[in-house]
Protein backbone atom coordinates (compact mmCIF):
# COMPACT_ATOMS: atom_id res chain seq x y z
CA UNK A 1 0.00 0.00 0.00
CA UNK A 2 2.93 2.73 -0.84
CA UNK A 3 0.88 3.95 -3.42
CA UNK A 4 -1.01 5.68 -0.04
CA UNK A 5 1.90 7.13 1.44
CA UNK A 6 3.35 8.31 -1.91
CA UNK A 7 0.47 8.96 -4.50
CA UNK A 8 2.43 10.85 -6.59
CA UNK A 9 4.90 7.51 -7.61
CA UNK A 10 8.70 6.89 -6.48
CA UNK A 11 10.90 9.87 -8.55
CA UNK A 12 12.83 8.33 -11.80
CA UNK A 13 15.79 6.40 -11.41
CA UNK A 14 19.12 8.07 -13.43
CA UNK A 15 19.80 5.61 -16.04
CA UNK A 16 22.61 3.48 -15.45
CA UNK A 17 25.59 4.30 -17.98
CA UNK A 18 27.04 1.22 -18.24
CA UNK A 19 22.98 0.02 -19.46
CA UNK A 20 23.61 0.07 -23.18
CA UNK A 21 20.71 1.65 -24.97
CA UNK A 22 19.11 1.30 -28.43
CA UNK A 23 16.81 3.40 -30.13
CA UNK A 24 13.48 3.21 -29.91
CA UNK A 25 12.00 1.64 -32.80
CA UNK A 26 8.68 3.58 -32.62
CA UNK A 27 10.39 6.96 -32.05
CA UNK A 28 13.67 7.50 -33.65
CA UNK A 29 14.09 10.21 -30.58
CA UNK A 30 14.05 7.79 -27.63
CA UNK A 31 16.64 5.80 -26.76
CA UNK A 32 15.38 2.53 -24.77
CA UNK A 33 16.92 -0.26 -22.72
CA UNK A 34 17.63 -3.99 -24.39
CA UNK A 35 15.06 -5.71 -21.46
CA UNK A 36 12.81 -8.66 -22.45
CA UNK A 37 10.00 -6.51 -22.91
CA UNK A 38 11.45 -4.42 -25.54
CA UNK A 39 12.98 -7.47 -27.17
CA UNK A 40 9.85 -8.31 -29.90
CA UNK A 41 9.80 -4.71 -31.34
CA UNK A 42 13.75 -4.17 -31.59
CA UNK A 43 13.75 -7.66 -33.25
CA UNK A 44 11.32 -6.52 -35.81
CA UNK A 45 13.48 -3.74 -36.25
CA UNK A 46 16.30 -5.47 -36.81
CA UNK A 47 14.03 -7.51 -39.18
CA UNK A 48 13.02 -4.86 -41.31
CA UNK A 49 16.31 -2.96 -41.52
CA UNK A 50 17.85 -6.01 -43.19
CA UNK A 51 14.89 -6.41 -45.60
CA UNK A 52 15.86 -2.76 -46.80
CA UNK A 53 19.83 -3.29 -46.53
CA UNK A 54 18.73 -6.48 -49.18
CA UNK A 55 16.05 -4.70 -51.11
CA UNK A 56 18.36 -1.76 -51.91
CA UNK A 57 21.24 -4.78 -52.96
CA UNK A 58 18.57 -5.54 -55.22
CA UNK A 59 17.71 -2.58 -56.38
CA UNK A 60 21.26 -1.63 -57.26
CA UNK A 61 21.94 -5.40 -59.28
CA UNK A 62 18.71 -4.56 -61.09
CA UNK A 63 20.31 -1.58 -62.30
CA UNK A 64 23.36 -2.61 -63.57
CA UNK A 65 21.87 -5.15 -65.01
CA UNK A 66 19.48 -2.91 -66.93
CA UNK A 67 23.09 -0.66 -67.81
CA UNK A 68 24.85 -3.91 -69.47
CA UNK A 69 21.42 -4.31 -71.62
CA UNK A 70 21.47 -1.36 -72.88
CA UNK A 71 25.24 -1.95 -74.08
CA UNK A 72 24.09 -4.46 -75.26
CA UNK A 73 26.39 -6.60 -72.92
CA UNK A 74 25.33 -10.54 -72.29
CA UNK A 75 23.46 -10.90 -69.23
CA UNK A 76 21.99 -13.76 -67.13
CA UNK A 77 18.58 -14.59 -65.54
CA UNK A 78 16.56 -11.88 -63.84
CA UNK A 79 16.45 -11.99 -60.33
CA UNK A 80 13.62 -11.21 -57.98
CA UNK A 81 13.40 -9.11 -55.35
CA UNK A 82 14.40 -11.19 -52.41
CA UNK A 83 12.15 -9.57 -50.22
CA UNK A 84 9.05 -9.55 -51.94
CA UNK A 85 6.20 -11.17 -50.34
CA UNK A 86 5.23 -14.64 -52.29
CA UNK A 87 1.32 -14.88 -52.90
CA UNK A 88 -0.16 -18.29 -52.05
CA UNK A 89 -1.35 -19.10 -55.35
CA UNK A 90 -3.67 -21.78 -56.53
CA UNK A 91 -0.58 -24.81 -55.52
CA UNK A 92 -0.18 -23.30 -52.41
CA UNK A 93 -4.30 -23.40 -51.35
CA UNK A 94 -4.37 -26.97 -52.71
CA UNK A 95 -1.45 -28.06 -50.69
CA UNK A 96 -3.14 -26.35 -47.72
CA UNK A 97 -6.06 -27.91 -48.52
CA UNK A 98 -4.65 -31.48 -48.52
CA UNK A 99 -2.88 -30.80 -45.27
CA UNK A 100 -5.91 -29.50 -43.53
CA UNK A 101 -7.78 -33.19 -44.71
CA UNK A 102 -4.42 -34.89 -43.66
CA UNK A 103 -4.91 -33.34 -39.91
CA UNK A 104 -8.84 -34.21 -39.68
CA UNK A 105 -8.86 -37.58 -40.63
CA UNK A 106 -5.90 -38.75 -38.43
CA UNK A 107 -7.89 -36.62 -35.20
CA UNK A 108 -10.64 -39.26 -36.50
CA UNK A 109 -8.85 -42.18 -36.25
CA UNK A 110 -7.11 -40.83 -32.46
CA UNK A 111 -10.35 -39.69 -31.17
CA UNK A 112 -12.93 -41.85 -32.92
CA UNK A 113 -10.92 -45.07 -34.21
CA UNK A 114 -12.30 -43.75 -37.70
CA UNK A 115 -10.46 -41.97 -40.16
CA UNK A 116 -14.00 -40.37 -41.37
CA UNK A 117 -15.15 -39.91 -38.03
CA UNK A 118 -17.16 -43.03 -37.96
CA UNK A 119 -19.64 -41.41 -40.81
CA UNK A 120 -21.04 -43.89 -42.83
CA UNK A 121 -23.39 -41.84 -45.38
CA UNK A 122 -23.76 -42.18 -49.33
CA UNK A 123 -20.91 -39.52 -49.59
CA UNK A 124 -18.25 -41.98 -48.74
CA UNK A 125 -19.69 -44.86 -51.06
CA UNK A 126 -17.67 -45.21 -54.28
CA UNK A 127 -21.36 -45.89 -56.05
CA UNK A 128 -22.77 -42.80 -55.43
CA UNK A 129 -20.02 -41.23 -57.91
CA UNK A 130 -20.38 -44.03 -60.45
CA UNK A 131 -22.93 -44.07 -63.33
CA UNK A 132 -26.31 -45.73 -62.22
CA UNK A 133 -26.50 -48.63 -64.36
CA UNK A 134 -29.75 -48.73 -66.06
CA UNK A 135 -28.78 -50.81 -68.88
CA UNK A 136 -29.58 -53.95 -68.29
CA UNK A 137 -33.49 -54.78 -68.20
CA UNK A 138 -35.51 -58.30 -66.47
CA UNK A 139 -38.30 -59.69 -67.80
CA UNK A 140 -39.75 -61.65 -64.61
CA UNK A 141 -39.18 -65.14 -65.37
CA UNK A 142 -35.55 -64.23 -65.96
CA UNK A 143 -35.35 -62.30 -62.65
CA UNK A 144 -36.34 -65.57 -61.18
CA UNK A 145 -33.46 -67.63 -62.15
CA UNK A 146 -31.83 -65.02 -59.74
CA UNK A 147 -33.39 -66.31 -56.43
CA UNK A 148 -30.34 -67.95 -54.65
CA UNK A 149 -30.53 -71.29 -55.56
CA UNK A 150 -27.76 -71.37 -57.84
CA UNK A 151 -24.63 -70.31 -55.71
CA UNK A 152 -22.84 -69.51 -59.11
CA UNK A 153 -24.91 -67.01 -60.15
CA UNK A 154 -25.71 -63.26 -58.10
CA UNK A 155 -28.42 -62.79 -55.97
CA UNK A 156 -31.10 -59.87 -57.61
CA UNK A 157 -34.26 -58.38 -55.87
CA UNK A 158 -36.22 -56.14 -57.12
CA UNK A 159 -37.74 -52.81 -56.00
CA UNK A 160 -40.23 -50.27 -56.12
CA UNK A 161 -40.46 -48.43 -59.85
CA UNK A 162 -38.66 -52.37 -60.94
CA UNK A 163 -35.33 -51.36 -60.07
CA UNK A 164 -33.08 -54.63 -59.61
CA UNK A 165 -30.64 -55.03 -56.81
CA UNK A 166 -27.94 -57.23 -56.42
CA UNK A 167 -27.68 -58.25 -52.83
CA UNK A 168 -25.73 -61.07 -53.24
CA UNK A 169 -23.54 -60.13 -50.10
CA UNK A 170 -26.38 -61.12 -48.19
CA UNK A 171 -27.35 -64.55 -48.88
CA UNK A 172 -27.87 -65.20 -45.59
CA UNK A 173 -30.96 -63.01 -45.56
CA UNK A 174 -32.40 -63.50 -49.10
CA UNK A 175 -31.24 -66.47 -49.50
CA UNK A 176 -32.58 -70.28 -49.37
CA UNK A 177 -33.78 -70.70 -45.78
CA UNK A 178 -32.66 -66.73 -45.01
CA UNK A 179 -36.09 -64.98 -43.58
CA UNK A 180 -36.59 -63.12 -46.60
CA UNK A 181 -36.08 -65.64 -49.07
CA UNK A 182 -39.57 -64.73 -50.66
CA UNK A 183 -38.29 -61.56 -51.73
CA UNK A 184 -35.50 -62.93 -54.15
CA UNK A 185 -36.04 -63.30 -57.92
CA UNK A 186 -39.54 -61.19 -57.77
CA UNK A 187 -40.42 -57.43 -57.39
CA UNK A 188 -42.33 -57.67 -54.06
CA UNK A 189 -42.77 -54.34 -53.30
CA UNK A 190 -46.47 -55.02 -51.95
CA UNK A 191 -45.31 -56.99 -49.01
CA UNK A 192 -42.86 -54.03 -47.77
CA UNK A 193 -46.00 -52.31 -47.06
CA UNK A 194 -48.26 -54.98 -46.01
CA UNK A 195 -45.68 -56.92 -44.17
CA UNK A 196 -47.19 -60.36 -46.05
CA UNK A 197 -43.79 -61.46 -47.67
CA UNK A 198 -45.31 -65.16 -48.52
CA UNK A 199 -48.40 -63.98 -50.27
CA UNK A 200 -47.85 -60.50 -51.48
CA UNK A 201 -44.80 -61.11 -53.86
CA UNK A 202 -46.24 -58.62 -56.49
CA UNK A 203 -45.38 -55.20 -57.95
CA UNK A 204 -49.24 -54.27 -57.67
CA UNK A 205 -49.54 -51.26 -55.02
CA UNK A 206 -53.24 -50.42 -55.94
CA UNK A 207 -55.42 -50.29 -52.71
CA UNK A 208 -52.73 -49.19 -50.80
CA UNK A 209 -52.99 -46.49 -48.41
CA UNK A 210 -50.83 -43.27 -48.43
CA UNK A 211 -49.13 -44.19 -45.10
CA UNK A 212 -48.12 -47.60 -46.50
CA UNK A 213 -46.86 -46.34 -49.98
CA UNK A 214 -44.45 -44.10 -47.99
CA UNK A 215 -43.31 -47.36 -46.30
CA UNK A 216 -42.53 -48.42 -49.84
CA UNK A 217 -41.17 -45.26 -50.58
CA UNK A 218 -38.89 -45.61 -47.47
CA UNK A 219 -37.51 -49.13 -48.26
CA UNK A 220 -36.76 -47.55 -52.15
CA UNK A 221 -34.07 -44.86 -50.29
CA UNK A 222 -32.85 -47.57 -48.21
CA UNK A 223 -31.98 -49.75 -51.06
CA UNK A 224 -30.59 -46.84 -53.06
CA UNK A 225 -28.55 -45.74 -49.96
CA UNK A 226 -26.97 -49.04 -49.04
CA UNK A 227 -23.60 -49.69 -48.52
CA UNK A 228 -23.16 -53.08 -50.36
CA UNK A 229 -26.44 -53.69 -52.56
CA UNK A 230 -25.93 -51.86 -56.02
CA UNK A 231 -27.96 -50.97 -58.92
CA UNK A 232 -27.86 -53.92 -61.77
CA UNK A 233 -30.66 -52.61 -63.57
CA UNK A 234 -34.51 -53.29 -64.24
CA UNK A 235 -37.69 -55.48 -64.50
CA UNK A 236 -40.03 -55.41 -67.07
CA UNK A 237 -43.50 -55.64 -65.85
CA UNK A 238 -46.41 -56.13 -68.41
CA UNK A 239 -49.72 -54.13 -67.55
CA UNK A 240 -51.72 -54.23 -64.67
CA UNK A 241 -55.13 -54.63 -65.79
CA UNK A 242 -57.26 -52.53 -64.41
CA UNK A 243 -60.52 -54.97 -63.58
CA UNK A 244 -57.95 -57.53 -61.78
CA UNK A 245 -59.39 -57.91 -58.47
CA UNK A 246 -56.83 -56.06 -55.92
CA UNK A 247 -54.64 -58.35 -53.93
CA UNK A 248 -56.71 -59.76 -50.62
CA UNK A 249 -55.11 -58.29 -46.94
CA UNK A 250 -53.42 -61.24 -45.54
CA UNK A 251 -54.35 -62.59 -41.87
CA UNK A 252 -52.40 -60.77 -39.39
CA UNK A 253 -51.30 -64.36 -38.16
CA UNK A 254 -49.34 -64.50 -41.58
CA UNK A 255 -47.72 -61.57 -41.43
CA UNK A 256 -44.82 -62.06 -39.46
CA UNK A 257 -42.11 -59.43 -38.54
CA UNK A 258 -39.03 -60.86 -39.89
CA UNK A 259 -35.57 -61.10 -37.93
CA UNK A 260 -32.83 -58.05 -39.04
CA UNK A 261 -29.74 -58.67 -39.80
CA UNK A 262 -28.51 -57.42 -36.16
CA UNK A 263 -30.87 -60.01 -34.79
CA UNK A 264 -29.62 -62.93 -36.95
CA UNK A 265 -25.95 -61.93 -35.80
CA UNK A 266 -27.07 -62.21 -32.55
CA UNK A 267 -28.49 -65.52 -33.00
CA UNK A 268 -31.91 -64.35 -32.23
CA UNK A 269 -35.28 -66.34 -33.14
CA UNK A 270 -37.51 -64.75 -35.17
CA UNK A 271 -40.62 -63.20 -32.60
CA UNK A 272 -43.77 -64.62 -32.92
CA UNK A 273 -46.77 -63.88 -35.30
CA UNK A 274 -46.83 -60.16 -35.83
CA UNK A 275 -48.47 -57.25 -38.21
CA UNK A 276 -45.92 -55.86 -39.73
CA UNK A 277 -48.09 -52.06 -40.24
CA UNK A 278 -47.04 -48.97 -41.49
CA UNK A 279 -45.86 -47.98 -38.00
CA UNK A 280 -43.39 -50.67 -38.07
CA UNK A 281 -40.35 -49.17 -36.89
CA UNK A 282 -38.34 -49.41 -39.95
CA UNK A 283 -35.63 -46.87 -39.48
CA UNK A 284 -33.81 -49.41 -37.31
CA UNK A 285 -34.41 -52.57 -39.43
CA UNK A 286 -31.41 -53.60 -41.69
CA UNK A 287 -32.35 -55.95 -44.50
Amino acid sequence: MSWIWNPSGDAPRPPDPTEELVEDPTDPSRKVKRKAANQPFLAYREYRQKQEQEHQAWLLRKKEREEKLSRGEPVGPEERDPTAEEEVGLLGLLKFIVYLLLIIVLAGKFFTGSFLWEYDGKWVRLKTYLPENNGRLFSESYLATFDGRDENRPLYIAKIDGDVYDVSSNRRTYGPGGPYRHMAGVDAARSFATGCFATHRTHDLRGLSEEQLQSVRHWKRFFADHKTYFKVGRVIHPPIDPESPIPEPCESSKAHAQPTENDLKKGKKPPGPKPLGPNHNREHAEL
